[in-house]
Parts: structure tokens; C-alpha cells; sequence
């Protein structure tokens, strides 16, 4: 049993090269938590996480100020520091199991929310799990992310991918001049789409209609090698603001009559998390994200016709993520890698999962969703804190990660020791492990 003796916490704050909209709001910059754990045998991890407020509880960022909502998740991070002091744990799981219940009602009280969504504190545990998974792998001795997963797990990571493609995002702000030197220029053959515009129903339903006409003429003649099809695919992200399933259908219609509709792999999140509607007759894969916040969720949403899962273990702890894939795999869904915009090392623990997932229906390789080099300001400054930084892993050519032996062998470095987040923690590094 493992038993931690000292925790310790601390953020950075990451500007954003311009505010990144969606979900009604505009994000300016990124919280960069990090957390360092020591057990009781003098062994060490530690962990990145990036706060989202407006992605994982949108209510709670448009009633506070962008600083106030991630000071209350990064209070949250503080706390079950304190909480997991008080535990013992044989696993990442079991402390993560024993952290939720006990988290969650000390997550509703500080927000004054009874029914915040879980995602909320998923996203304040991301760094203690992250950290929690190092020290666990450190204390069995295993130096690659194979070796750290549980064997009961192993089934739903059975892929081993050559290539990962890297899906960029477009927001509603991104000029489409931009978005088209971006396929055109760099390879890319999908892009995820972020619609639900701001305004009411009517209005919102107009405006992306309007968007995905722009978009198709910019970019739907691009090839797509990796496509079965061979052409560009899109990846659209309503972000749960659809109230029907009539709106969404029109939507589609839309599509189909602008000769888009064939060429969407997937349609993300189309209606606010409590609205149930069986979507197996929309005629296009949907997937879950943000709705999915638990294993019983992920069958909840395969039930209704859901036919993908976004996991996100950058967003959702790796824990959680774990189980979530093993659930979907039993009932032979497709799972993939989302981004949260997060920095250059998580980055990497994401594509851990995503270069083990079996292929989308659709695709010839693995898939990942990657933002953060659109959106932070000093993403270059920031790949330098990598353990492992501008390996070839890290680089897009072609519109893909090209991992290599290289990457499997060094697990992305994700295992490994970054000099600058260590040093935030002045007095302690000395402490780890040599």
C-alpha cells in the first residue's frame, strides 16, 4: 500500500495568442497546475494538469471571473492534496475512487452548485493522478507506460500506431483564410469544427449553417490519404448547445445539401448533457465528451446510439480514462484522444492513449485532437519544460505524428523528469529519485 508524507502544489498562468472561443465564452488564458507527491519510502511524482473552467462547467465561468473560476478548481487541487495525505492506496484507481465521493460534495460547497458536473473536479485531479500514476510506476520499478497499465486494461490499448493524425481546432474566431492555409499548407486532411455559435437557437442553427458552407468551400475538395474515402474529413463540435434533435437533423440537412455530409467522421456532443435523445438514426457517427464523466455514463451514451468516445486523460485523470476505454471496448465502440489545449507534455500522456486505440471506423491510423500550438502564445518557451523536448515525436508532417520505436521505448517522456516544473518546487527536487 502506498502512503503519501508530503504534497505540494502550484500553477503557472499561460496567456493565449488571442482569446479562443466556444461554449458561448472566450478563454484568454490557461491555468498550468502542477502537483509533486512523495510517499512514505522517499519515492516521487509529479504532474501537469490545464484548468478549463469554461470547457468543463460553463455555468461557473460565466458567473465568475475567468481568474475566480480557476482559482476555485485549483482550491479543489489543493484540497484533495490534503485528503490523499490521509490515504492508502495500491493504485492510481483505488486513490482516485477514494478521492471522488469526498471531493465531489467539498466541490459542490465551494462552488455553491449542487449539481456541478463532475468533469469540474475531474479537471482539478488530472495533475494529482498524473502524478499519482509516476510514483505508482516508480515504486514498481517499470519505466514505460506498457509495463505501468494494469493488464485488465490492456485489451482496450491493444493498437500500436505508426502515426497519429493531428487534428487542429477551428473556432468561431479563426478567419477561414487561416484555417485554409492551414490544410493546404501543412497537410492537414481534418480539423475539428467548433460550432454552436453564440446567439439563441434560431440564430445559432443559421450561423454554423453559414460556417459550414464556408468552411466546405475553403476546404472540402482537399484529399485525405489516410481516409478511407480519400477526402477531407470533418470533426464537428456542437458543444451541447443544441435543444433538439429536429435542430441537429437540420443541421445535417444542411450539410447533405452542400455535399458535406458524407465527409463528417464525427459529431461531437450535440446536446446539452441532460437532454437523452437516442441518436442512432442521425446518419452520422456522435460521439461523447464532456457528457461522459464515468464509466456509467459511457454506457449511458452507447445505449443511445453514441458510436465514439472522447477520452481525455488530459482532462479526465488517465485513471478514469482507463476505465472508460475498457467499458467501450467491451461494446465494441470507438474511442479517441481529445485535446484541452493543454501544453506540450500532456500532450504526449494523451498521445500515449491515442497511439493504442484502435482505429476510428473511417481512418487508416490512430487519432489525436491537438490545439495547444494554434492557441498559446509561447507554446515554443513551453515545449522546452518537455523532458524530452523537439523529439520527432512532437513534429506534424504530413498531417500526422510520425511516432517511431523511439516514442514506445521512451513512452513519450512522459515518465521522466522536467527540470522546470521540478523547479517550481525550490528545496525538493533533491529529495526525488536519482
Amino acid at each position: 500500500m502506498i502512503q503519501l508524507k508530503r504534497t505540494d502544489a502550484t500553477f503557472e498562468r499561460e496567456p493565449l495568442g488571442r482569446p479562443f472561443g466556444f461554449k458561448g465564452g472566450y478563454l484568454s488564458e490557461i491555468w498550468q497546475s502542477v502537483v509533486r507527491l512523495e510517499d512514505d519510502q522517499g519515492t516521487v511524482g509529479w504532474g501537469t494538469g490545464c484548468q478549463s473552467v469554461l470547457w468543463s462547467e460553463p455555468r461557473l465561468f460565466q458567473r465568475e471571473s475567468e481568474a475566480g473560476g480557476n482559482s476555485e478548481m485549483f482550491a479543489l487541487t489543493d484540497q484533495a492534496l490534503t485528503l490523499a495525505r490521509e490515504l492508502t492506496w495500491e493504485s492510481p484507481i483505488d486513490l482516485l475512487a477514494q478521492l471522488l465521493p469526498d471531493m465531489m460534495r467539498r466541490a459542490q460547497s465551494l462552488t455553491a452548485m449542487d449539481d456541478l458536473r463532475q468533469t469540474f473536479l475531474l479537471n482539478a485531479l488530472v495533475p494529482i493522478d498524473l502524478a499519482a500514476w509516476m510514483l505508482y510506476a516508480r515504486r514498481h520499478g517499470v519505466d514505460s507506460f506498457d509495463a505501468m497499465v494494469p493488464e485488465v486494461y490492456k485489451p482496450a490499448l491493444s493498437a500500436r500506431h505508426s502515426k497519429l493524425a493531428s487534428i487542429p481546432v477551428s473556432s468561431w474566431n479563426m478567419p477561414v483564410s487561416e484555417l485554409e492555409s492551414m490544410t493546404r499548407n501543412e497537410g492537414v486532411f481534418m480539423v475539428k469544427f467548433k460550432l454552436g455559435a453564440p446567439g439563441d437557437q434560431k440564430q445559432m442553427l443559421e450561423r454554423d449553417k453559414q460556417r459550414l458552407g464556408e468552411v466546405h468551400r475553403a476546404v472540402g475538395d482537399l484529399p485525405a490519404e489516410e481516409a478511407t474515402t480519400g477526402e477531407f474529413q470533418y470533426y464537428l463540435d456542437l458543444n451541447g448547445r443544441y435543444e433538439s434533435k429536429e435542430r441537429v437533423q437540420r443541421l445535417l440537412d444542411h450539410a447533405d445539401s452542400i455535399g458535406a455530409l458524407e465527409q463528417i467522421l464525427l459529431l461531437e456532443e450535440p446536446f446539452p448533457e441532460s437532454l437523452l435523445e437516442d441518436v442512432s438514426d442521425l446518419g452520422v457517427r456522435v460521439a461523447a465528451d464532456e457528457s461522459a464523466h464515468s464509466v456509467r455514463d459511457v454506457a449511458e451514451r452507447i445505449s443511445l446510439g453514441y458510436g465514439a468516445i472522447a477520452l481525455k486523460p488530459i482532462a479526465k485523470t488517465l485513471s478514469m480514462t482507463l476505465e472508460m476505454a475498457l467499458e467501450a471496448h467491451k461494446a465494441g465502440v470507438a474511442c479517441f484522444c481529445a485535446d484541452l489545449t493543454v501544453n506540450p507534455l500532456l500532450t504526449d500522456w494523451n498521445k500515449c492513449v491515442a497511439a493504442r486505440l484502435p482505429a476510428i471506423p473511417g481512418l487508416e491510423t490512430g487519432l489525436i485532437e491537438v490545439n495547444g500550438h494554434q492557441n498559446y502564445r509561447d507554446w515554443a518557451r513551453m515545449q522546452s519544460y518537455h523532458p524530452v523536448p523537439d523529439a520527432p515525436w512532437q513534429q506534424v508532417r504530413e498531417g500526422c505524428y510520425h511516432l517511431g520505436e523511439a516514442f514506445y521505448e521512451k513512452s513519450g517522456g512522459v515518465l521522466e523528469d522536467s527540470e522546470h516544473y521540478l523547479g517550481l518546487f525550490p528545496g525538493l527536487q533533491e529529495d526525488g529519485p536519482e
